[in-house]
Formats: structure tokens, sequence, C-alpha cells
């Protein structure tokens, strides 16, 4: 053998001794899902793929502020996070690359992803009124702003103004009826809380059930993980706006880091989540809404009834989250 065609070989065993390594490298993802809701999904991919996958979790914001310190040097693939308002807030400071993907494009509706391609929403998520059973006729329920009338004075439970879901519920309200209805309504819901914020919405349909209060605003998956612990939990879910601009819809998703070092990986991780299967498996563990329509809630979320809901202002709520907040302010909302 002459000594070009062995260097040639050696070049071409140390290549494929190259590849198969990166092949074997982790894909690392950055989540504020926590691990025991993002475990069963992460172990179903690599079961499919046999792509190892190491997860890091955190709150979003401290997750897209790490990412913006690591610049260059962030070993995260992926970022998944709850709510467009991170998703927005990590694309627009350049922490998200854009991912051209026809398989997302045909399992992601158009208003559940970033038209630019950053981020694609993985989950679908309503913030409706969750009420008490036995003091509340839901005929008596209509809107959100509803709930800021005197008929509700001492009634309410709200979750923290701090919390990015209420920011991004504000910030499509502001969009939908401008700044001063907005506010309005949220100077109203702080008159008529019967106790002060509570820091998450389990609590706060636990003080509904408890009597403290008798409605509350939440996330529709906080009290459908209740009722599959106790079917006869004593709070139901009501979905506001229906003749109007719809309930509250939010996402959970991600996209891949601009400085990934596995790109493909990363863009195979999403892809995967967007397929029927792992919707399916995400619907059953999560109980979210699949942001694939193909695929059917959850029957405790069915259970829920159907809803109109503001997709179409998704985009908003990152962008009207600035002033979303200043407006929580003035109204007290603590």
């Amino acid at each position: 053998m002459s000594l070009i065609r062995i260097l040639k070989t050696v070049a071409l065993g140390l290549a494929c001794l190259v590849a198969g390594i990166a092949a074997a490298d982790p894909l690392v993802v950055y989540s504020a899902q926590k691990e025991p809701f993002l475990r069963p999904m992460l172990d179903a991919f690599t079961r499919d793929t046999g792509v190892e996958v190491r997860v890091l979790t955190d709150q979003g914001p401290v997750l897209v502020e790490r990412l913006a310190a690591e610049g260059r040097d962030t070993r995260a693939d992926v970022l998944l996070t709850v709510d467009v308002g991170n998703l927005w807030s990590a694309a627009e400071r350049g922490l998200l690359a854009t991912l051209d993907s026809e398989t997302l494009r045909s399992n992601i509706p158009a208003a559940l992803r970033d038209p630019d391609g950053r981020w694609y929403g993985l989950s679908r998520r309503a913030r409706g009124i969750a009420y008490a059973t036995r003091r509340v006729d839901p005929s008596t329920l209509s809107t959100y702003a509803a709930l800021a009338g005197p008929a509700w004075k001492g009634r309410l439970c709200l979750r923290t103004s701090k919390n990015v879901y209420n920011m991004s519920l504000v910030a499509t309200r502001i969009d939908a009826v401008g700044d001063a209805a907005a506010e309005a309504m949220v100077r109203g819901w702080v008159a008529n809380l019967a106790v002060a914020p509570t820091p998450d919405d389990t609590l706060a349909i636990r003080a509904v059930a408890a009597g403290e209060c008798d409605a509350t605003i939440v996330n529709m998956y906080y009290l459908a993980r209740l009722k599959r612990e106790d079917p006869d939990f004593p709070v139901a879910m009501f979905w506001p706006d229906q003749d109007g601009e719809g309930t509250h819809v939010n996402v959970f998703g991600g996209g891949v880091t601009t400085h990934a070092r596995n790109p493909e990986g990363a863009r195979r991780l999403l892809e995967w989540w967007s397929g029927v299967e792992a919707q399916r498996l995400l619907a059953a563990n999560n109980l979210e809404y699949p942001a694939n329509p193909a695929v059917a809630p959850d029957p405790i979320l069915a259970g829920f009834g159907a809803f109109k809901g503001d997709d179409d202002r998704i985009r908003v709520a990152g962008p009207r989250q600035a002033e979303a907040v200043r407006l929580m302010d003035r109204a007290r909302w603590r």
C-alpha cells in the first residue's frame, strides 16, 4: 500500500472516529419545565432516537439570563420554557437561532410559533376561571372583566402579578381592549380580593375549594392535576370571553440556541416533540393541550369542554409585557 493510500485510510478512520464521538455527545437542554414533567418526554426521545439528553432546570427568566451570560461558551443546545413572553425575550436578545423545519411548520399551527422560526409552541395552555361548584352558578360567569364588578367584592383569589402567566394575560388584554379598560379591569380585581395574592395557581385553587374565595384565574392544567387526584374536587373550570376575544391562550415551547454545539440533535428533539406520539405522551403526562391539532386532549381536559381561545394574540404577549407590568404596578396588584 502506498504512503498516500495509507494516509487517506488513516484520515478516513479519524473522521469516522470524530463523527462517532460527536454523535455520542449528549443533547443539553435548559428547561423551565420541572423535571418530573419533563423527564418522561426526554426518556422517550432517547428510546426512540438513541440520543442521550442532559437537562438543567430553572425558572424561564433565569435560564434566559444564563444563556445571555454564557454566550458562545454555553453548553445548551435547546431552550424549553413556559410562556411566550420568555420565548420572545430569548429570541429578541439573539439567543435562539432560526430553525427552518417543514415538520414543525406542518405540526404546529402558525399562531403557536414564531414567524421567523426561532421558537415553536409544543403545548397549548388556557388561563380560565376556576370556580367553587358549591357556591357559584356558572351562569353568573362571563368574562375576565366581569370579575372586576361589585358582585365579586371579597370573593376573588389571584396569583401574584409577579408571575409571567398573569403578565401575559394582562398584556393580551391591553392589546384587545386598550390600556384604560385593561387597567379598570385589573383595579377591579384587586379591589375584589378576598385574600392576598398567592404564590402559585394550585394554592389559589385550593383557596377556592376551602371557601376562602369563590373564584380565581388559573392555567387549566393545575386544576386538571387536582381532578386527577380527586375527581370530586369541588372546583370547576369556566372559559371566559367566549362571545368576545376568547380565553387567554399561551404555550410551553422551545427553540435551538444560537450557539448550540449539537444543532442537528436540537432540531430532532423539537421535531420529535411536535409529532403525534410525543404529543399524546405530553397530553397524558402533563395534562396540557397538545400544540399539534391532530392529537386530542386528555379526557380530564376534554371534560372541561371546548372553548374559543385568543391564539392570534399570543405573539403580542412578549412585546407588551412591560406595559402590563407597569399597569399592574399602578393598580397595586402585588
